[in-house]
């Protein structure tokens, strides 16, 4: 199955490097580009692609809004809603954390090697979220750097105690089997856990679960 991949970028070069390295690929198809998010917006309704790289900070439109914009969009169509994986070249910060409520299914910085990209798109493609570990440990010294106190949220207490330790290992960073290994369980019940965690803190992927996770301080 060939996977049909979009971007959204304003910086021509980047665009031209991106095209050339997907069309490399026997199994991805480029969809077309866009310079801006409005551009990219009406390129996803044109070209309904499977994939989308979507810079953050862009002119006329950021990559947040086009990205609201286009799960937004695809949703109300009743359309597959394509995977957007957010790129920009700045350290983690509010922008990033936004995309990834928006919508978004992976988080990489754009000085990332060719090789995970194209794992990044065939992983996100395939349902399951990305986020690049230069991004987790940002997301970690961003958060940290804040120091402020925050709360544990409700939704939190109603974990149960398993939960809240496949939670705690998902949230530094850990895979399925990984946390498997470590709870002495098997892979598919890891995955069943992570489902009933996410439908209770009302979380789309495991990207958002990270991001939760530092959010509100609940590992260190």
């Amino acid at each position: 199955m060939t996977i049909r991949v979009a971007l959204v970028d304003d910086q021509a070069l980047f665009r031209t490097g991106i095209r050339m390295l997907v069309g490399s690929q026997p199994d991805l198809e480029f969809a077309g580009e866009a310079g801006d998010g409005l551009e990219g917006v009406a390129l996803v309704a044109r070209s309904q692609p499977d994939v989308v790289l979507m810079d953050i900070r862009m002119p006329v439109m950021d990559g947040i809004e086009a990205t609201e914009r286009i799960i937004s969009a695809s949703t109300a169509a009743g359309r597959e809603t394509p995977r957007v994986i957010v790129l920009t070249t700045f350290d983690l910060d509010e922008a990033a954390t936004r995309a990834i409520r928006a919508g978004a299914s992976g988080f990489l910085l754009k000085d990332a090697d060719p090789e995970f990209l194209l794992a990044a798109i065939r992983t996100v493609h395939a349902g399951t979220a990305v986020l690049a570990p230069s991004a987790t440990r940002e997301l970690f010294e961003h958060f940290d750097s804040r120091g402020a106190t925050v709360a544990v949220p409700e939704e939190f207490e109603q974990l149960t105690a398993r939960e809240r330790d496949i939670f705690l290992l998902a949230g530094r960073g850990l895979s399925n089997s990984e946390i498997a290994t470590t709870e002495y369980v098997s892979e598919a019940t890891v995955k069943t856990h992570i489902s009933r965690i996410l439908a209770k803190l009302g979380l789309r992927d495991r990207v958002q679960l990270v991001v939760y996770a530092f959010e509100h301080r609940l590992v260190d």
